[in-house]
């Protein structure tokens, strides 16, 4: 394998900012310091200017990849997301299949192997009728068990209370929940139908999927987790509201111990709210949805606060074609990787986060609240998965997006940061113009 060395940058790790050198061997970081001198052929790569930091581990993708494949496939997906300072990303499994098994969890990864840019893990899913393949599951082999606790595709809804109860009571890894509540969706959705028919303003989306459902599903998952003391992670929160309820203070405390509940959210309810309907419409309709202005203000503050643990992306690809129907047949869900971290970089721009804040949202809270192995810091030893980023203004062109889909919600935005490089594993996989080499990506470990 190929040997680097990285001078003069700006290195971002575990709270601090610091001038230094790091030298790339045999996939991993051989070794950090100040004045590193080159040695035989070793690639030189002077990083004057730029701030290195460990690659973006991401909790939440939808790849699409078995049975969507027209919308998205995990090898244009992770291109993507490498090209993007994405260095692992986390599949959720409402697939087509789902995967609700172990076989269908192999399956997966066989599909990774050898295609996948970027390292790898995917998720089991929770059905009301695989209880006892959750029971069993290996928990090195999945970063964890994913519930839905609101609507889904195919049979993945969760909504019976013995099973819900067992699957926490039970659960070998932690859980990861999508909490909205499904009576009270359909209540709204009906009443929005009686007044407009299938061609519901996509403003209205915020108020059909409320934040009285958010916060009421919410509340069950932590009341379930309290009872069987399961660790619990839950996703996109998109709402003021929900945040009360979460603890604030480090993922991992001063004694080594951890959050056992613990909570996400997402690129998109930082960068728009209600307002940026009227300009995109379906196109940034998600699940849960994007709010209002005081609820971006208050995630925000909260991912400052340690009230949230983790920024993630929910990277969701639909084609332009399915986004243009009316709202009722319009899905929800927005592609988000390539441009997630120069996303959440200009928070730092504006004043609101560090780039060590973003830094252990990114890359060293997913790292310890799901046990990777070896990877998720700038440490010598683990995994060369990096990303060197450059304070050049771009702006997003839509002939720049390699997700399938082809769009980005971003698209005439313009960023004061951009992804300069991208290794993975050690390998140099994006030049910050086009993609270098082969897939590189690994199946993620487990260290449970």
């Amino acid at each position: 394998m190929s040997s680097t060395l990285i001078v003069n940058a700006r290195l971002v790790n575990e709270g601090r900012e610091f001038d230094g050198d790091l030298r790339i061997e045999s996939g991993r970081i051989a070794q950090i310091g100040s004045g590193l001198k080159a040695r035989g052929n070793e690639t030189v790569v002077d990083a004057s200017g730029c701030r290195l930091l460990p690659g973006m581990i991401d909790d939440q993708v939808h790849f699409r990849e078995p049975g969507l494949e027209y919308k998205a496939d995990m090898a244009t997906e992770s291109a993507a997301a490498v090209a993007g300072g994405l260095t692992a990303f986390m599949d959720m499994p409402n697939t087509s299949p789902p995967t609700l098994d172990a076989a269908a969890l192999e399956d997966k990864y066989r599909r990774a192997s050898g295609r996948a840019w970027a390292n790898y893990g995917f998720y089991l899913g929770a059905s009301n009728d695989n209880l006892a393949a959750i029971q069993s599951l290996d928990p090195r082999t999945a970063p964890g068990i994913k519930v839905f606790m609101g609507a889904s595709t195919g049979n993945m809804l969760v909504d019976n209370p013995e099973i819900l109860d067992g699957i926490f009571r039970d659960a070998p890894t932690p859980i990861i929940t999508h909490c909205e509540d499904t009576p009270m969706i359909d209540a709204e959705l009906a009443r929005y139908k009686a007044q407009y028919g299938d061609d519901i303003p996509a403003a209205c989306h915020p108020d059909i999927r409320s934040r009285a459902a958010c916060l009421k599903s919410t509340e069950l998952a932590i009341s379930l987790a309290r009872k069987h003391d399961t660790r619990l992670h839950v996703l996109h929160i998109s709402t003021a509201d929900e945040l009360a309820l979460f603890e604030p203070g480090p993922l991992v405390r001063a004694d080594g111990s951890r959050k056992r509940i613990t909570a996400e959210t997402c690129i998109h309810f930082l960068r728009f709210d209600r307002a940026d309907y009227a300009r995109l419409g379906h196109l940034i309709k998600c699940n849960p949805a994007i709010k209002d202005a005081s609820d971006r203000q208050a995630l925000i503050a909260a991912l400052a606060d340690d009230i949230i643990d983790v920024l993630a992306t929910d990277h969701a690809p639909h084609t332009l074609e399915e986004k243009a129907r009316p709202y009722t047949s319009a899905p929800s869900g927005l592609p988000l990787v390539q441009y997630a971290l120069v996303a959440a970089l200009e928070l730092v721009h504006e004043g609101k986060l560090t780039t060590a804040q973003v830094v252990q949202k990114f890359a060293h809270a997913p790292a310890q609240l799901f046990d990777v192995e070896g990877r998720g810091f700038l440490r010598e030893g683990y995994a060369a998965d990096l990303v060197l980023v450059e304070d050049t203004p771009f702006t997003v062109q839509r002939e720049d997006v390699l997700s399938k889909c082809a769009w980005s919600p971003f698209e005439g935005t313009t960023f004061h940061s951009r992804i300069a490089s991208t290794w993975v594993n050690g390998e140099l996989v994006w030049n910050g113009r086009q993609l270098v080499g082969d897939p590189a990506g690994q199946r993620l470990s487990f260290t449970r």
